[in-house]
Parts: structure tokens; C-alpha cells; sequence
């Protein structure tokens, strides 16, 4: 009798054995499903193409948003059959740089006194920096299409290209940086207060920086 409990015991302790080793291949495996999917990475390694030395001092940053609303229509068909209008929100920033490079390149770029007390900087004018968009702020709000277009898109390699609007926003936040003269503005204050905190560091009483007038 005891002897057939202690097989019992035995049996239960063999199958709780079996039990942990398939939750452990599960939990190995990650999922026993034969129709399951992988993800695997193929991409090459990143290739370093070119280093370039700045020598810009970005001293100001627009964050920008427009909403684009582009249509096509086709001049014989209405709409709904032929015909795509989008509302595409876009986001993204402008920079306000100054260059440096004239300073090591121009003699007269810096003037010092006799008495090394006062010193005049004389930069060029602030430019504004392409615009650069924020994929993660960016999207496509609504779009409507007409029943060609959809069947078009069925059979196209690039369905829904997003490109157009990309570059036609990008445009759009550049021209309305330079329509407003506040932010080449505030970077010229910005740069002038950092290089006279500079000079003033470096024993420099007084310190007077101008920029050229805008090309």
C-alpha cells in the first residue's frame, strides 16, 4: 500500500516537473504558434559619410506649425470621381544663425584697443536655416478622394505619397521665417549679449558688436 502511494507521489511530482518545463519553453520561445510572426533586422551598419566642422552659432529657433489644404481636380470629371483634397498638419522649426568663420579669416573682424580694454566685433547679419519638420508633429489630418484615385492607389508602388506635402510645407514655414524679421532680430540680441558676457570674461571693459546690414 505504501508502496503504490509513494508512486503516486512520485507521478504528481514527475508531472509538475513536465508542467514547469513547458511554461519555461514557452516563456523561451516566446509563443508556440505556428502562424505567429517574427521581426527580424536586416539593416547594414550606419555609414559615416562626411564630418563637418560649424562654425555657425545658432542663437535662436522658431517652432512653426501650417496646416497645408491642397486639391486636385480634374477639369472634366466632379470629384467624387476623379479628385484628392488634403489637410495635412505640419510642424516643425526654423533656426537664426550667425557666422563665425570671418573671424579668423577677416583682419578687421575684431578690433582691440591699444590699452586692450575695449574690444569691437563686427559679425555678419543673421540668416535663417531651412526649415526642418517634425515627423512626430506631423501628420495627415484628412483626405478625401475621389473613386479613381482609390483605385489607383490599389495598383500603385507608393500609395498615399506623403512627399509633395512634406516639401510644400517645408517652403511654407521657410517663407513665413523670412516675412518675419523677430527672429533674425532676436538671434543678433542673442549673440551680442553671449560674446559681450565672453570678452568680459577675457578682461574686457568694453565690448561693442555689429553686424553688417542683411544682403
Amino acid at each position: 500500500m505504501a508502496s503504490r502511494s509513494s508512486r503516486g507521489v512520485l507521478l504528481v511530482a514527475a508531472l509538475a516537473a513536465v508542467a514547469l518545463l513547458i511554461v519555461a519553453l514557452i516563456a523561451a520561445v516566446g509563443s508556440l504558434n505556428p502562424f505567429g510572426s517574427e521581426t527580424k533586422d536586416r539593416s547594414g551598419p550606419v555609414l559615416l559619410k562626411s564630418l563637418e566642422d560649424l562654425s555657425q552659432y545658432r542663437a535662436a529657433s522658431a517652432n512653426m506649425q501650417v496646416v497645408v489644404d491642397v486639391e486636385q481636380d480634374d477639369k472634366l470629371l466632379p470629384s467624387f470621381i476623379r479628385g484628392e483634397r488634403t489637410l495635412f498638419v505640419a510642424a516643425g522649426t526654423v533656426d537664426a544663425a550667425v557666422d563665425f568663420s570671418g573671424l579668423s579669416k577677416d583682419a578687421g573682424a575684431v578690433k582691440v584697443s591699444d590699452d586692450r580694454k575695449a574690444v569691437t566685433i563686427t559679425l555678419p547679419a543673421a540668416t535663417l536655416t531651412e526649415a526642418r519638420l517634425d515627423p512626430s508633429r506631423s501628420r495627415v489630418y484628412d483626405r478625401d478622394r475621389g473613386i479613381t484615385n482609390r483605385v489607383e492607389d490599389v495598383f500603385s508602388d507608393n500609395p498615399g505619397d506623403e512627399q509633395p506635402l512634406y516639401e510644400l510645407a517645408t517652403r511654407k514655414l521657410s517663407d513665413a521665417a523670412k516675412a518675419d524679421p523677430e527672429l533674425r532680430k532676436r538671434a543678433q540680441e542673442n549673440t551680442q549679449h553671449m560674446l559681450e558676457g565672453m570678452m568680459r570674461g577675457l578682461g574686457f571693459e568694453q565690448v561693442t558688436v555689429r553686424f553688417q546690414p542683411a544682403s
